[in-house]
C-alpha cells in the first residue's frame, strides 16, 4: 500500500464519512483499506433493495477480522458504517476510486474476494449484486470479460473505461472468485494461479497480520492451485536441502500464528497487555519476509550470465561473447512469468520478457568499445524477473546480479546497492586471466563492504569462483591456476576457510550444456560440489542462525505472556492484592514513564539538530581541500591508451579513475569522520542516558515484584536486552556496508545525468591546442588531461551532486536518531501497558464473582497449555534444523 498516495481529498472524503477531523497522520493502511472494504460491502447489501439479517451478520463478520472488539479502529469502522449508509458512498465512484487509490493489486482484489463472500451471505449471489462487484472490480483496474455490465447507461461505461485505463490494473479473476463461492462452473487454471500469487501472504507481510491472515482465509476459499508442469526436462541439479529449510520456515510462520491467535483470544478476554499483538506481528512479518539473498559479482565477460542459467536450469540471462549485462536484475520465484523494470525516477512497468532481455543488456557497439558512458545514462534502477520453474529461487532464493563493473563509473554504488542485506556473494574470474590488478581492486572492495568496511577481517560469506576451467590446455595448468588463487586469497586474508569450501573451479558453459543433455560429467560435477558448498552454507550457516533468531524471537513473546496470564490468575485467586495506595502509586509510575518517553524523544531532536549542524560544518570543510587531494592522486592514474591515437578512450580511462576517486574519498568522508568522530560519539552518550531511564523503570518494576510476587521486571528486562543489541552499531542502518558507501552511492545521481559524456567533450577541448607539443612532451599532455578532468569533474560536482551527498547524510543521521528513539519508546509503552493491565486485572478480581473467576482460570489454564505446546514444537524445529 502506497500511503504518499493519501491525498487532502481523501483526508477531507473519510472526515465526512466518520463524522470526526481526521489528520493526514490517522489515515493508516487499516483505515484506509478498511473504508474501501466497508463502502463495497454496503454497496452489495444495498444494491439488490432488500437486507437480510443474514447480511447484516456477515458485514459485522468480515470486519471483525480487521479489528479487535472495542478497539479504535473497530469504533472508527462503525462510524464508517453509518457514513457510508448516510451519504450513500458506495453509489459515488469517484470516491470509491479515492479510497482505494493507494491500494496495491493485491489488496484490490482482496477486496473484491470479501465482496463476493458478502454476496453470498443470504444464500445465493443475486444479479446485481454481481453488476455492482463487476462495476467496483472495473473501477478499481481488476477488469473482466466474463462479467459484462447490460444495464448501465452507454455514458457510465465509457466513464469506466477512462477510470479503468488510467488506473492501468488488468486482470480477470473475478470469475474464479463467483466459482469459489457458488461452488458453480469451471474456472481458468491461469486465472487462478495468477490469484494464489497476488494473495500470497508474502504480499501482505509490510501490512497489519490481520491482512496476512485475511488474504490467507480467502486462498483457503478458493480451489486449490493447479500444479505448474515444468517444461524442463534435463535437470541434474537439485536442491534438497533448501526444500527442508523452507518447510521449517513455514512450520514457523504457522506456530506464530498459533501464538497471535491465542494473544487475540486472550486479548477478548482482557487477559494480557495490548503491546504483545504488535510484538507477534512483527516476529510474523519477519518469518513470512525470510528468504536467501544470493549476490553474483564480477567484471565484463567473465561469465556471470552462463553462470546464473546454470543455477537456474534455465537459460534466463541474455548471452553473447561480448560484455552484456547492463543494469542490476533480481531473479525470483513467481507463479508466472513476468518483468517488471524500475526506473530512477520511482516508476516501476511490467514488460514482455522479449523486451526484458533487451533492457538488460547494454548495445553490442558500447560493450566492444568499452563505452562506460550508456552504463552512467542509464534510467534503469533495476529489473525483477519473477519465474515459476527456476530451480534456485523456487527453494526461498533471490539472486542479484550485478551489470560487468570494469569500467562501470557507478561501481562503489552497485555493489553497496546488492551487497545490501546480502547472505552470500559469488565473486567470479576467469581461469585464463586470472584476476588482474583492477579485479583484485574489486575482490577486496567486495570483502570491505560485505564486512561492514573492515578491511582486516575475512569475508565469511564470500565465495570466489574461477570460471573457464574447460579453457586450460593441461593439468599443470590447472594446478598453477589453484596455486596462485589460493595462495593470493591466504595472503590477503579475504575469505574464512571452514569446513564449507568457499573456492571452486567450474565451467559454467560446459556446466550448463550437461545439465540441459542430461550428462553426468566432470564439468557437472566441479558444478554440483560448487552448488551443494553454496547449499550447505545458506542452510547450515545463514539458514540455522534464521531459524534459531525466529523460534528466539516468539519464544520471548510466549514468555511474556506465560509471564502475564500467571499474574492474571494470581490476581484472580487474590494473592496480588493492591492497597488503594499502591494503585495511586501505579498511576504515579504511567505517569513517569510517559514523561521519561517525552524526554528521549525531546533529547533525540536536540542531538540530531547538533549532529547535523556538526556534519554539515565538517562536510563543507572536508570539501575546501577535495580537488587539491584528487589532484595530487592524479599522479597515480595510469592508462594503455595514448593521448594522440586514442584521446577519446584516454579521456574516459581518467575520468573513470576520477570518479573512483571522489567516491572513495566520500566514502572515507562518511566513515572515518561522519560515523567514527561525529555520530559515534552522540549515539554513545544517548544510548547511555536511554539505558539510565529505562534501568530506572526496571528497577521500579523489580521493587514492585518484591511487594506483590510478581515477574514484571523479567518481561521488561527481555525487551530492554534486545534493545541493547540494536543499539550495537548502527541498528541495521545503511546495511552492514557502512555510511561512506551509502553516501558515495548518491553519486548515482551525480553519475547518471551523463558526466562522463560532458567531461570527455570538455577535457578534448581543453587540449585540443596541446597535442602538437604533446609529440614531445607525453606526460605534461597526460598531467594536463589529469588536470582538466579533476577541474571539471568537481565544478560538475559541486554544482550538481555536493548537496545530493549531505542530503543523504541528512537521511541517515535523521533515521539512526529516530530508530533509537522509536525503540525505547516500545518499551516505554510496553511498560505502561504492563502497569495498565495490573490495574484491569485488580479490578476484575474484584468484581467477578467466584463462579466467574473459576471460569476465568480454566480459559487461562487452557491458554496456557496451548502456548507451552508451541513451546516444545519450536525446540523441536531447533533440534532438527542444526542437522540440516
Amino acid at each position: 500500500m502506497d500511503t504518499s498516495r493519501v491525498t487532502s481529498e481523501t483526508v477531507d472524503l473519510l472526515s465526512r464519512i466518520t463524522g470526526q477531523k481526521l489528520s493526514q497522520r490517522d489515515i493508516t493502511p487499516q483505515v484506509l483499506f478498511l473504508a474501501g472494504l466497508v463502502t463495497v460491502l454496503m454497496g452489495v447489501i444495498f444494491v439488490d433493495g432488500t437486507v437480510s439479517e443474514e447480511e447484516k451478520q456477515h458485514l459485522q463478520k468480515i470486519l471483525s477480522r480487521f479489528s479487535q472488539s472495542n478497539s479504535d479502529v473497530q469504533k472508527l469502522t462503525n462510524l464508517m458504517i453509518k457514513g457510508v449508509k448516510e451519504n450513500q458512498t458506495y453509489k459515488k465512484i469517484q470516491d470509491l476510486l479515492k479510497l482505494t487509490l493507494p491500494l496495491s493489486e493485491s489488496e484490490k482484489i482482496l477486496l473484491i474476494g470479501f465482496g463476493y463472500e458478502m454476496s453470498v451471505a443470504d444464500g445465493e449471489i443475486d444479479l446485481r449484486e454481481k453488476q455492482y462487484l463487476g462495476i467496483v472490480a472495473k473501477n478499481l483496474g481488476v477488469e473482466s470479460e466474463y462479467l459484462e455490465v447490460r444495464d448501465i447507461d452507454i455514458k457510465e461505461k465509457q466513464y469506466l473505461g477512462i477510470v479503468s485505463k488510467n488506473l492501468g490494473v488488468k486482470s480477470e479473476y473475478l470469475e474464479v472468485f463467483e466459482i469459489a463461492f457458488t461452488h458453480q462452473g469451471n474456472f481458468d487454471a491461469n486465472a487462478l494461479n495468477e490469484l494464489h500469487f497476488l494473495l500470497d501472504a508474502s504480499r501482505f507481510q509490510e501490512l497489519d497480520t490481520v491482512f496476512v491472515k485475511a488474504a490467507s482465509d480467502m486462498l483457503a476459499i478458493l480451489p486449490a492451485k493447479p500444479e505448474i508442469k515444468t517444461t524442463q526436462k534435463h535437470t541434474s541439479v537439485s536442491y534438497d536441502e533448501l526444500k527442508k529449510f523452507q518447510v521449517y520456515r513455514q512450520k514457523l510462520d504457522r506456530y506464530c500464528y498459533q501464538v497471535f491467535q491465542i494473544i487475540q483470544e486472550c486479548q477478548n478476554h482482557n487477559l494480557l497487555p495490548n503491546t504483545l499483538i504488535n510484538e507477534v506481528s512483527t516476529v510474523s512479518k519477519k518469518i513470512q519476509s525470510q528468504r536467501f539473498r544470493l549476490a553474483v559479482i564480477g567484471e565484463f565477460s567473465q561469465g556471470k550470465s552462463t553462470l546464473l542459467n546454470a543455477l537456474l536450469g534455465e537459460e534466463i540471462q541474455p548471452v553473447r561473447a561480448i560484455p552484456c549485462s547492463g543494469t542490476v536484475t533480481v531473479l525470483k520465484y513467481g507463479t508466472q512469468k513476468r518483468v517488471i523494470c524500475r526506473y530512477k525516477d520511482g516508476r516501476s512497468e511490467e514488460i514482455a520478457f522479449e523486451e526484458y532481455k533487451v533492457k538488460a543488456t547494454i548495445s553490442k557497439e558500447a560493450a566492444l568499445e568499452h563505452r562506460s558512458d550508456e552504463l552512467a545514462q542509464s534510467n534503469i534502477e533495476e529489473i525483477i524477473f519473477e519465474h515459476p520453474e527456476l530451480a534456485l529461487c523456487k527453494n526461498g532464493v533471490e539472486i542479484v546480479d550485478s551489470p560487468g563493473l570494469n569500467e562501470h563509473p557507478q561501481r562503489t554504488a552497485i555493489t553497496q546497492k546488492i551487497l545490501t542485506d546480502t547472505d552470500a556473494a559469488i565473486f567470479l574470474t576467469n581461469a585464463t586471466r586470472l584476476l588482474p590488478e583492477k579485479e583484485k581492486e574489486l575482490l577486496h572492495d567486495v570483502r570491505y563492504q560485505l564486512n561492514n568496511s573492515s578491511k582486516k577481517e575475512p569475508a565469511d560469506n564470500l565465495f570466489v569462483l574461477v570460471n573457464f576451467m574447460d579453457n586450460l590446455d593441461n593439468q599443470e595448468d590447472i594446478q598453477d591456476v589453484k596455486q596462485r588463487l589460493e595462495s593470493f586469497v591466504k595472503k590477503e586474508n579475504l575469505l574464512v576457510f571452514k569446513e564449507i569450501n568457499r573456492v571452486h573451479y567450474i565451467s559454467a558453459k560446459a556446466a550448463l550444456k550437461s545439465i540441459q543433455n542430461g550428462n553426468n560429467d566432470e564439468y557437472l560435477q566441479s558444478f554440483q560440489m560448487f552448488t551443494q558448498s553454496l547449499e550447505k552454507f545458506l542452510t547450515l550457516e545463514r539458514g540455522t542462525l534464521k531459524i534459531n533468531r525466529a523460534v528466539n524471537d516468539i519464544t520471548q513473546v510466549i514468555t511474556k505472556c506465560l509471564d502475564s496470564l500467571y499474574i492474571v490468575e494470581e490476581s484472580l485467586d487474590g494473592k496480588i492484592k493492591l492497597s488503594e495506595i499502591g494503585k495511586k502509586e501505579i498511576l504515579d509510575k504511567i505517569g513517569e514513564a510517559s514523561g521519561c518517553d517525552i524526554r528521549i524523544y525531546n533529547l533525540v531532536e536536540e542531538r540530531k539538530e547538533l549532529v547535523i549542524e556538526e556534519a554539515k560544518k565538517s562536510w563543507e570543510e572536508w570539501n575546501q581541500g577535495l580537488e587539491k587531494r584528487i589532484l595530487q592522486k592524479s599522479k597515480q592514474w595510469s592508462s594503455k591508451h595514448s593521448p594522440v591515437f586514442s584521446q577519446d578512450k584516454l579521456i574516459k580511462d581518467y575520468t573513470n579513475q576520477f570518479t573512483n576517486e571522489l567516491m572513495r574519498y566520500i566514502d572515507i568522508w562518511g566513515n572515518q569522520i561522519l560515523k567514527e568522530k561525529i555520530l559515534q560519539k552522540h549515539l554513545e552518550s544517548l544510548s547511555a542516558y536511554i539505558n539510565y531511564e529505562l534501568d530506572k523503570i526496571e528497577k521500579d518494576f523489580y521493587k514492585l515484584d518484591q511487594q506483590i510476587k510478581t515477574n514484571f521486571s523479567k518481561q521488561i528486562n527481555i525487551s530492554i536486552t534486545g534493545l541493547n543489541d540494536d543499539f550495537m552499531g548502527f541498528g541495521g542502518i545503511v546495511g552492514g556496508l557502512g555510511i561512506g558507501g551509502a553516501l558515495a552511492a548518491g553519486l548515482i545521481f551525480f553519475a547518471g545525468i551523463g558526466f562522463i559524456a560532458i567531461a570527455v567533450a570538455s577535457v578534448a577541448a581543453a587540449i585540443a591546442s596541446s597535442l602538437g607539443l604533446g609529440m614531445l612532451d607525453v606526460d605534461g599532455i597526460h598531467t594536463k588531461i589529469k588536470t582538466t578532468i579533476c577541474q571539471t569533474g568537481m565544478q560538475k560536482f559541486r554544482e550538481q551532486s555536493k548537496d545530493k551527498v549531505y542530503q543523504t547524510a541528512q537521511e541517515i543521521i535523521n533515521t539512526v536518531f529516530d530508530n533509537r528513539s522509536e525503540a525505547a519508546s516500545r518499551v516505554i509503552t510496553e511498560a505502561i501497558s504492563l502497569y495498565e493491565n495490573l490495574l484491569e486485572q485488580q479490578e476484575k478480581a474484584h468484581q467477578e464473582n467466584l463462579e466467574q473467576r473459576e471460569i476465568e482460570k480454566a480459559f487461562i489454564n487452557q491458554k496456557r497449555q496451548e502456548l507451552e505446546q508451541v513451546q516444545k514444537e519450536l525446540q523441536t524445529i531447533i533440534n532438527k534444523s542444526t542437522t540440516l
